[in-house]
């Protein structure tokens, strides 16, 4: 089915038509950049690799898809294997490289049986292994699974654990096209990069080039996910505005009014950034989103409607990004624990105003001293709802309340008596015996005693326990 729409047609083509230089040049013209994040000329990248001098080459697929609700490797993978090997194959042309790995997270158990078959097949049809199409070009690929450290998706942490070592980065330069997989020149690139090769070679650079912006060209797949009421990943133009994705293809955000969109993952070369209304007009692009210090990312976007926390939101991501560090430098093991520790204080109801402060002084540091890419960008969710929302960080730490009404360590529960019949339920449920009242009369909550568990608000009928 593959071959039938054009498969390994790309693969010939460079074999019998093109010079490795002629390859390169090709994806070069084409504006193809990264779509692992980082944004990077794929082409560039290749021509490092090809000028680097070693008796051995390699070209790996990152394919450890780590941030949260993102999905889009997963989808190619199962659904399209072939197009990644073509791809691969066409890398270790174009460098010199005769062998590839796959690194692909072992959660997606589909994703590796179907690589597995793929590769079996392409073997057996001599489009993978020695000799390929007849040629003295000889390239074969293998699976390597990760175990879902986060830190593996950064390039150097990803090499190292196909090296058999524990995943962790290493400091660069050198970089990978020189010193890479056991030390050899490699390129690494993830999924979506390599799938867009084959086409730009049957078709040209200036086909691809009508695709996006300048210097932005191509289409970028998003994982769309959140308070939005169509979920699922989505491939657009680049340079679709975050408007068109939203209301156009979301059909718009579910439970309430737009409130932010988290873009790109909470780190690994990713930023986060929460977007007012100002921003649903911008690109989605490398360099639109660059201007207000986001990046595009792997592809996740996350929709959030008025009833999310953004304190919380830095929180969670901070909680993530703290439990994913793979803790070699100081800086990120330790600075991201503090900075969780500062904005669950916040949270609690402990905060103060220097507890701001202090958040914004371990931000500046950890991003300009941690090591790998997950460090640098560990504190953005910080960084971008301190920019955009600082009203609710004040508002927790000043007033001691939640605008949102999601940290449930800052609310207070009140039974309205308009509403209250005194059925008493209330007072049955409350497991500290906070609430008291008669038959048939308002009841009241004792404030100091309530534990803010819910459980009165679930079982009220009439509505009557409000959260304040």
């Amino acid at each position: 089915e593959y071959i039938a729409m054009d498969g390994y047609f790309a693969l010939a083509k460079v074999l019998f038509e093109m010079t490795p230089d002629d390859v390169i040049q090709t994806v070069l013209d084409s504006g193809l950049r990264g779509r692992g994040g980082g944004g990077f000329p794929t082409g560039r990248k290749w021509m490092f690799a090809k000028a680097s001098k070693s008796d051995k080459k390699y070209v790996v697929c990152n394919a450890d898809e780590g941030d949260p609700g993102a999905f889009m490797d997963r989808s190619v993978l199962e659904g399209d294997p072939h197009a990644v090997l073509e791809a691969m194959a066409i890398a270790g042309y174009a460098i010199g490289a005769d062998e590839g790995y796959i690194y692909v997270r072992a959660e997606y158990p589909i994703a590796v049986k179907r690589l597995q078959i793929a590769i079996e097949q392409a073997r057996e049809y001599g489009m993978l292994g020695k000799g390929i199409f007849g040629t003295d070009f000889n390239f074969d690929i293998q699976i390597r699974l990760g175990a879902g450290a986060f830190v593996c998706g950064e390039e150097t942490a990803l090499l190292t654990s196909i090296e058999g070592n524990r995943g962790m980065p290493r400091v660069k330069p050198p970089r990978t096209v020189e010193h890479g997989l056991f030390n050899k020149p490699t390129v690494l690139n993830n999924v979506e990069t390599f799938c867009n090769v084959p086409p730009i070679i049957l078709n040209g650079a200036k086909w691809y080039q009508g695709f996006g912006p300048a210097n932005n060209h191509g289409t970028k797949a998003f994982a769309l996910t959140g308070n939005v009421k169509n979920t699922g990943l989505i491939e657009v133009p680049m340079g679709t505005t975050l408007r068109e994705v939203i209301f156009d293809i979301g059909g718009g955000v579910k439970g309430g009014d737009f409130k932010a969109v988290q873009i790109g993952g909470p780190s690994g070369g990713c930023l986060c950034i929460s977007a007012t209304e100002d921003h649903l007009d911008m690109k989605l692009d490398f360099d639109s989103l660059k201007k207000v210090g986001a990046m595009i990312g792997s592809g996740g976007l996350v929709v959030m409607n008025d009833k999310s926390c953004m304190v919380e939101v830095a929180r969670f991501f901070m909680n993530f990004t703290q439990n994913e560090s793979c803790g070699k430098c100081v800086p990120c093991r330790e600075g991201t624990k503090r900075m969780l520790e500062l904005l669950t204080d916040i949270t609690e109801g402990r905060g103060t105003m220097e507890h701001i402060e202090l958040l914004e002084k371990l931000a500046d540091t950890i991003s300009a001293t941690a090591l790998c890419g997950l460090g640098k960008t560990a504190a953005s969710p910080v960084v971008s709802t301190l920019k955009y929302f600082r009203d609710e960080y004040v508002a927790h730490v000043v007033d001691k309340k939640c605008p949102a009404g999601q940290c449930k360590a800052l609310m207070t529960y009140q039974i309205d008596p308009s509403l209250c019949r005194g059925c008493t339920k209330c007072a049955r449920m409350c497991p500290v015996e906070a609430i008291s009242g008669t038959v048939k009369e308002p009841h009241v909550i004792d404030t100091t005693k309530c534990i803010k568990c819910g459980a009165c608000k679930e079982g009220c009928h009439f509505n009557a326990v409000k959260e304040v």
